[in-house]
């Protein structure tokens, strides 16, 4: 049995929304990492997609918000994808309601004029990505002098995705004393050196997952005819076993389904 959130100091009106959930015990990397985040420390957790991370720093991002003021959010949450934006928004939004931490999700594909409405009307965490961000600066529609709190989730997604530039744009652009949380798969490489650069004095927890990585696989070669070829998926896929299968086009795609 895993810790309950209120023993890592987790207040009382946040651990009983998080119970109406069904969220009474904290999983692995937030057991590790909230206390410390809580405490004012930074903290570089190594967890992998699906640990649990994101109410890791979710719940000390809304524990410690301060009030914000129109165009001037308290923390920042830099992610890869507008997709990992509207999660994360998603997950913290029903617990920062407890308080009245108004979380939004910001992202370009989307119209930026209503981002900036909300902006205007005062958000405590903002959720983005790096590129909207540096948009919404250079806009002066976003001020980072108010933020104390700063969130790198996925540093190595985004790192392979070529936004670390403009995360340590972002990051330089923090005029004021902050803590930082970073959260990813691994903490070498290019992401060790934005913990060297961008972290002070940080507590680094690691959870590793367990059968992500298969010890032996078989690989077989089936030769069959075109007009077969979705008989012998159909086939494999009852075997029972847990398959995943991949197609040219969208189309094969839909036949397969």
């Amino acid at each position: 049995m895993t810790t309950p959130f209120d023993a890592l100091g987790v207040a009382a009106d946040l651990a009983e929304a998080l119970a109406k959930e069904g969220k009474t015990h904290a999983f692995a990397i937030q057991e590790l990492t909230i206390a410390d985040s809580l405490a004012g420390r930074d903290v570089c957790g190594k967890a992998k997609t699906g640990s649990g991370k994101t109410l890791a720093f979710g719940i000390p991002v809304i524990q410690l918000a301060e009030r914000a003021n129109s165009g001037r959010p308290r923390a920042i949450i830099l992610v890869p994808t507008r997709e990992l934006a509207t999660q994360v928004r998603d997950e913290m939004a029903p617990i920062g309601a407890v308080r009245d931490v108004r979380v939004e999700a910001v992202y370009g594909g989307a119209d930026i004029e209503k981002q900036i409405t909300k902006i205007k009307n005062g958000i405590e965490v903002v959720v983005a990505t790096p590129g909207r961000m540096i948009d919404l600066i250079d806009r002066k529609e976003l001020d980072l002098v108010d933020v104390n709190m700063v969130v790198l989730d996925e540093a190595d997604r985004m790192a392979d995705m070529g936004f670390l530039p403009q995360v340590e744009w972002i990051l330089r652009h923090i005029p004021g004393e902050h803590q930082t949380l970073l959260f990813s798969a691994t903490l070498d490489g290019v992401v060790h050196g934005l913990i060297e650069r961008y972290q002070r004095d940080p507590v680094r927890h690691e959870v590793e997952s367990e059968g992500v990585t298969v010890a032996q696989m078989t690989q077989r070669f089936l030769r069959v005819h075109q007009m077969d070829k979705a008989k012998v998926a159909a086939a494999i896929s009852r075997s029972g076993n847990k398959t995943l299968m991949f197609s040219r086009t969208k189309r094969g795609v839909d036949k397969l389904v």
